[in-house]
């Protein structure tokens, strides 16, 4: 009995408790439905009217335009050909040469210059764009022969070219009475503002020109006319002369701005020192202006307007060109003859100057008649076109060769009316076209109190005040304050505070000459003589190209370009 009582008390209890639970949860708000904040209300869908299809499969390149540019594959790059290679190759060998010619170092130029004229000559025969490798090496050649006649030390040695019409002076010239027809017929289809007369020595001075040593004069004129060509015809027709007359300088020294006569006249024209002064070609210890090709064709072509004036005749004019004026009047007083074959004929004129009226008309029929004569086939110079500079203070050449990047002997052959390496104040100096800019900014970096003496650099990546001392054997701190102490970035110039090593080498020369009582040693002749370039090894004369040979005396027309190219060391 005890345990049902045990067991009701319990479910009393049991109930009591879930009456205050109830209690409880009427008393609770009942819960709310979640309020959607960031949904849309929900809507009822309506049924598709048609069924809805699965999306089209995107291609696998869909989005290959999105793609960076660098995932995408790279054109291969082109390989150098076996020429270019061997090219860059002689090229890096040739800057490295440089760079030792510019710190005195003329045995390691000679040295980088051999290396890079062994790389050319290392091309084999059936080499591909092998003209290429042969082009490069004639102006390789050039180029080292240049600056080896930088480094002999006699800067202001002028050396002059030998002139053409002096051997002709005693020549007899011999009709070919077969060719008088063809001579009649060119001179009829030749147009000519010079009267182009027939006559027996201008026909066999037309002979002698059309033989293999005539033709060699020709040619070797034609060339170098090419250069001069538009300049000379500019001139004349500005001063009303006839352009024919441009034969008559070829008749008188080649084209050659240094050629010098037996009677010591000088210049692309030939003057006298009377004469040169009389149509303002001044002569100074330092110029000498017979030798500037523009000053000279326009006293020239002054000069022989007169002459005609005078005479009223071009043959004449010419005439008394070569012999003087006086000369021709005393003739035709004598003979009573105004007439320059009447003259030749009665025996009154200079020998030469009996030669000189019909190897000029000669030359203008073959000169004009090109084609007819095979001479229209010749790789002829390039025309002359240069910038000039105003000198305000006494200039090396050598500090606008350094700024224009040019041997100096370049500078001196655009200048050749300049007897000196220092152009004077007032010098109108002639620079490749289109490097103005680069001698002004040198200008601007050189004091002109220093321009006789210092020189300019091109920095390159790495260079410092510390390398550059070193380079041109200078004091660093010298360096440094010529620069006011900074250096701007690769590619710009600095001024260098140290003379040009040839000049070095010359007052070196001259002092030991002083020491033991001698004068200073002369160089030979600064043209390019072919002979000084030594006969290579039998392995390289047989891959030399054939545009880079030579004759020298000796060797009986082998190959004679020597592949160090005669750099001499300077001798002290």
């Amino acid at each position: 009995m005890q345990i049902v009582t045990k067991s009701r008390t319990g479910r009393a209890l049991t109930l009591l408790m879930a009456s205050w639970s109830l209690q409880s949860c009427a008393l609770t708000p009942p819960p709310r439905a979640a309020r959607q904040f960031f949904l849309p209300p929900a809507r009822s869908l309506a049924a598709p009217a048609e069924p809805i299809l699965d999306p089209p499969a995107l291609p696998n390149v869909f989005y290959a335009n999105e793609m960076p540019a660098m995932i995408s594959p790279l054109p291969p790059l082109p390989r150098p050909t076996d020429a270019e290679f061997l090219i860059k190759k002689a090229d890096d060998s040739f800057l490295e040469g440089k760079k030792s010619l510019e710190a005195g170092r003329a045995d390691d130029a000679r040295a980088q210059f051999d290396k890079a004229i062994e790389a050319l000559l290392s091309a084999p025969d059936n080499l591909p764009d092998r003209t290429k490798v042969e082009r490069r090496l004639e102006e390789l050649v050039e180029a080292i022969y240049r600056y080896d006649a930088d480094q002999t030390g006699e800067s202001d040695k002028v050396v002059y070219d030998k002139r053409p019409m002096d051997d002709m002076v005693e020549m007899i010239f011999s009709p070919d009475a077969g060719s008088r027809g063809k001579l009649a017929d060119l001179i009829k289809s030749t147009s000519s503002q010079l009267p182009l007369q027939q006559h027996d020595v201008v026909l066999g001075a037309v002979n002698f020109f059309s033989s293999e040593r005539g033709r060699k004069i020709m040619e070797a004129g034609l060339r170098r006319q090419a250069k001069y060509k538009p300049m000379i015809e500019r001139i004349l027709a500005e001063e009303g002369v006839p352009p024919e007359l441009i034969f008559l300088a070829q008749a008188e020294s080649g084209y050659m701005p240094r050629a010098m006569s037996n009677k010591l006249c000088v210049g692309l024209w030939q003057f006298s020192k009377a004469t040169g002064r009389e149509y303002g070609l001044m002569q100074t210890a330092s110029t000498d202006d017979r030798m500037d090709p523009e000053k000279a064709t326009r006293a020239a072509a002054k000069h022989l307007k007169d002459l005609y004036e005078h005479f009223g005749d071009w043959y004449l004019a010419m005439a008394a060109y070569d012999c003087g004026p006086a000369c021709v009047d005393h003739a035709v007083a004598r003979t009573g003859y105004a007439d320059f074959f009447e003259l030749r004929r009665l025996n009154v004129l200079p020998k030469e100057t009996a030669n000189y009226v019909p190897v000029i008309l000669a030359m203008t029929i073959v000169g004009k008649n090109a084609p007819q004569y095979g001479l229209d086939r010749m790789d002829l110079e390039a025309p002359l076109e240069t910038d000039s500079v105003d000198l305000d203070a006494p200039t090396h050449l050598a500090l606008i060769a350094d700024a224009v990047d040019r041997p100096l002997s370049e500078l001196k052959e655009l200048n050749p009316a300049l007897l000196k390496s220092v152009a004077p104040a007032g010098f109108r100096i002639h620079i490749p076209k289109g490097t103005l800019t680069s001698v002004e900014t040198a200008f601007s970096l050189v004091p002109p109190s220093k321009r006789d003496s210092w020189r300019v650099h091109r920095l390159a990546p790495g260079d410092t005040f510390a390398a550059l001392a070193k380079r041109y054997s200078a004091p660093t701190s010298a360096v440094s304050l010529a620069n006011h102490g900074e250096l701007p970035e690769a590619g710009a110039l600095v001024a260098i505070p140290v003379a040009y090593p040839g000049d070095r080498v010359a007052a070196r020369r001259a002092a030991t000459a002083k020491r033991r009582g001698m004068q200073a040693p002369i160089a030979a002749s600064a043209q390019k003589p072919k002979s000084a370039l030594k006969s290579p090894p039998r392995t390289a004369a047989r891959k030399m190209p054939p545009a880079a040979q030579a004759s020298t005396p000796g060797n009986h027309g082998k190959a004679a370009v020597h592949h160090t190219a005669a750099l001499r060391s300077p001798n002290i």
